[in-house]
């Protein structure tokens, strides 16, 4: 598993992206902002890490991409399925939910961790039915996708021009 280390910054304006940190091993928010006990998570106190647990190695296979979350603020709740979106070309596409799984509300203490996974087909390179992303922008629950990281795993498959064939599963519990 190859796993990349980024960070995530607090934002002060609700769609601005965040810029992708470099290979050091640390991965902490650097947000100023901190959540009260229970409350909604913070992105700006979440720390990010990317693994590309089963990468799709040709067109029309099926690969999974995980991202995991750490909490560096005080005790948060993240609640059902994070927001998620494909970038490509400048203009950006939702990716549904996984409708095989349902959303549960999970508690995360102090340096606690969640995931959340991306499964996709992968698309032709340049081919009609395909997306040439270049960044996936994640969101938590009732927000925006408004933090990102770059996509280095191929052109994902298009189910009618519009969609990507992907999804998204809900937030889960990571780590010990």
């Amino acid at each position: 598993m190859r796993a990349v280390p980024i960070t995530v910054t607090a934002v002060a304006a609700a769609f601005l992206l965040t810029a992708c940190g470099g290979g050091d091993d640390s991965s902490s928010g650097g947000g100023e902002s901190k959540a009260a006990s229970g409350s909604a998570c913070a992105a700006g106190d979440l720390g990010m890490e990317v693994g590309a647990v089963n990468a799709a190695p040709a067109a029309g296979d099926t690969g999974n991409v995980t991202v995991n979350l750490t909490n560096n603020g005080a005790q948060c709740t993240l609640d059902g399925f994070p927001v998620v979106e494909l970038e490509a070309d400048g203009s950006s596409i939702a990716v549904p939910q996984d409708e095989a799984a349902e959303g549960q509300k999970l508690t995360l203490p102090e340096q606690g961790t969640a995931a959340f996974t991306l499964t996709y087909v992968r698309g032709e390179e340049g081919g009609s039915q395909s997306l040439a992303v270049k960044t996936l922008k994640y969101g938590l629950p009732g927000g925006s996708a408004d933090q990102s990281l770059p996509w280095s795993y191929g052109d994902v498959a298009l189910k009618d021009g519009k969609t990507p064939d992907a999804s998204v599963s809900a937030f889960q519990q990571a780590g010990d």
